[in-house]
C-alpha cells in the first residue's frame, strides 16, 4: 500500500493533501459547499487506516453483533473562505474526546496558512445490526495514542 496516498500522521492528528477539480465546484468556481463533506471524510478515512485500523476488517465479522462501523452521529461546519478549483488543500484531522460507543473529531481545511472551514464531528460507533456498541479497547488505544 501506498501510504503517501493517505497523507501522514503528524502531531497526534491526520495531514491530507487533495487537490480541488472542477467536478467539486459549482457555477462560481468556488468549491460547492456539500464537496466539503468529500474532504472532511477523506481526512477521516485515511486518518483511521494510518492508525492501521481496516474498517474493511471490522465489517467483515461473521457475527453482525461483533463488527464494528464508524458513522457521522452530528457534524457542526462553519465555512470561514471558499476554495476554488486548482487550489490545493490541507485537511487536518485531531482526535478529541474517544469514550463509550462515540469519538468527537476536530477537523479543518486549510488553503496554505488560510483556513477555509472547520468541523466538529461526532463519530458513533456501532455493530453490524446498526446498534451502539463500546469502541473495543484495542481501538481506542489506536486512536487516544494518535501519532505518537
Amino acid at each position: 500500500m501506498d501510504r503517501s496516498l493517505s497523507g501522514y500522521l503528524q502531531d497526534g492528528g491526520h495531514v491530507l493533501s487533495q487537490r480541488v477539480y472542477y467536478e467539486d465546484t459549482d457555477f462560481s468556481g468556488f468549491v460547492y459547499h456539500a464537496r466539503y463533506l468529500h474532504f472532511f471524510e477523506r481526512g477521516r478515512t485515511d486518518y483511521i487506516r494510518l492508525l492501521g485500523v481496516s474498517q474493511g476488517a471490522l465489517h467483515a465479522q461473521s457475527d453482525p453483533a461483533d463488527a464494528v462501523a464508524f458513522v457521522v452521529r452530528r457534524m457542526e461546519i462553519e465555512f470561514k473562505s471558499p476554495a476554488r478549483m486548482d487550489d490545493v488543500l490541507t485537511i487536518i484531522t485531531r482526535p478529541g474526546e474517544v469514550r463509550g460507543a462515540r469519538m468527537l473529531l476536530q477537523q479543518s481545511i486549510l488553503r496554505g496558512d488560510d483556513v477555509l472551514a472547520t468541523a466538529a464531528v461526532t463519530v458513533a460507533v456501532v455493530n453490524g445490526l446498526g446498534r451502539a456498541r463500546r469502541l473495543p479497547d484495542e481501538l481506542r488505544a489506536r486512536f487516544t495514542r494518535g501519532a505518537d
